[in-house]
């Protein structure tokens, strides 16, 4: 009972974390893809340079290498993973505010010579959310899987804290004779990652919208 307590606990924690970084994530990188793509121009060209060379490397492994300097920690966990997930956002909402900004009803608004920050805040950003919600669900999922990989290379959260990856990695000496310490916490990740990827399937259908291809198989 005492280990199923663990496991109960430890979702907590995995919930907690994918929330967090996705929270923050979508915050950072929708903010940047809003103002790079509306701007446009020397701006723009810089912010998605920044992006693509944040894309150009494995996200995990930025990961590994930030958590790695900053040490185990829920802490490091967060940072890591929220300073490498925030690109996907900025691309994504940059690509929306590009084809957004040339529309009829925001040259309307336009016209009206309100300020830069009431037209991207009143006519585009609510139009850009949709597929940030999608991408968000999906990143959650994703945010699970590469926390619990820090916490089994020993650079995530670690024990006595319960936490699905460190405990899969704390069962790894009994395989043989407790085999379901470890499946118990690998059939939790698996199963809520394929909750998250069924949700987000559900919300792109039931919001008619489509994220771009890249983003999704990167």
């Amino acid at each position: 009972m005492h280990f199923f307590s663990r496991v109960i606990y430890g979702t907590r924690i995995s919930l907690g974390i994918g929330i967090l970084v996705v929270a923050v994530t979508s915050i950072a990188g929708t903010s940047i893809g809003l103002f790079s793509g509306y701007k446009g121009g020397l701006i723009d060209e810089i912010l998605m340079r920044g992006v693509d060379v944040m894309l150009a490397f494995p996200n995990i492994i930025l990961a590994l290498m930030i958590a790695g300097l900053l040490g185990p920690g829920g802490l490091s966990v967060v940072l890591s993973l929220s300073l490498t997930q925030w690109p996907v956002y900025a691309r994504l909402v940059r690509g929306q505010v590009l084809s957004l900004k040339k529309r009829d009803f925001v040259e309307a608004a336009r016209a009206l010579r309100p300020s830069n920050f009431y037209i991207m805040r009143k006519h585009i950003l609510p139009n850009c959310m949709e597929p940030v919600i999608v991408l968000g669900t999906l990143e959650i999922a994703n945010v699970i899987i590469f926390a619990s990989a820090l916490s089994f290379l020993g650079l995530g959260i670690q024990p006595p804290t319960p936490e699905w990856g460190s405990m899969l990695k704390s069962g790894i000496p009994y395989l043989r004779t407790s085999p379901h310490l470890c499946f118990i916490p690998g059939l939790m990740i698996m199963l809520t990652v394929f909750a998250f990827n069924f949700a987000a399937d559900g919300l792109r259908a039931s919001l008619g919208q489509s994220v771009k291809q890249e983003v999704l198989d990167r």
